[in-house]
């Protein structure tokens, strides 16, 4: 069995999840505003739980829940949240997000979600693992789509997506008014280039505002604004 993934107050088992915790998932949780004081709070495909146990450990919402719908990934889920210091505010529902948002009459403060997104050209042998990974399990339209069902009036939606995806899925947010808030965009080191956007959406048109992110600046030296960003979770930091 793999060992646990220890954070500094909670762990995370991800043996049967096919997507294992890795710096999007970090960067997501820990990059998403609390500052509107969420009562709610949606993770929309939620793996291990990692986003929605960072938010517990971040915010005082009373009410965080999370959809996953793949059978294992639900499972684990379910016994990381029961595991956690948090465990009466953490509820995981093993549903897709179209039953979900047809079924809900709820709205959320914040929702978050780390989509799934590689395209056709990278499948594998692996189904579970493809699930996961490619956004064809969750198109990026559907995402908004039920995202701007699900959201309260005063909400904020984040998410993190590739760089390259990042006009399309404003474009695509702004058709369901949904406005971009703030976008940071990630790259590995000073002079690699820009891999993701962390990009958070209201229905309140504001300038957006545009920042940078580096994560080293060599190996295993991280910059002081990813520290700052991660050092509530990560061990080492």
């Amino acid at each position: 069995m793999d060992q646990p993934f220890k954070f500094k107050q909670f762990s995370i088992n991800q043996d049967q999840c096919a997507m294992k915790i890795g710096t999007d998932s970090v960067l997501l949780g820990a990059w998403t505003t609390v500052e509107n004081h969420p009562f709610s709070i949606l993770d929309i495909g939620a793996g291990t739980g990692v986003l929605s146990l960072m938010l517990a450990q971040r915010s005082q919402a009373q009410l965080i829940e999370a959809l996953e719908i793949d059978d294992r990934a639900y499972e684990q889920c379910v016994n990381n949240f029961e595991e956690s210091p948090w465990n009466d505010r953490l509820f995981c529902y093993h549903a897709s997000l179209k039953e979900y948002t047809e079924e809900v009459e709820d709205t959320y403060d914040i929702i978050l979600c780390n989509p799934p997104f590689y395209s056709e050209d990278y499948k594998t042998n692996n189904k579970q693992r493809d699930l996961a990974r490619f956004q064809d399990a969750m198109p990026f339209k559907h995402l908004l789509e039920c995202t701007s069902n699900l959201l309260s009036e005063n909400g904020l939606f984040s998410a993190i997506i590739p760089f390259s995806m990042e006009e399309y899925f404003t474009n695509t947010a702004s058709e369901l008014k949904l406005f971009p808030k703030r976008i940071t965009r990630v790259k590995g080191n000073p002079t690699s280039d820009t891999k993701r956007s962390l990009m958070e959406f209201s229905f309140l048109k504001t300038e957006t505002k545009y920042s940078d992110l580096v994560i080293e600046t060599s190996r295993h030296q991280y910059t002081q604004n990813y520290i700052k960003l991660t050092e509530d979770f990560y061990l080492k930091m």
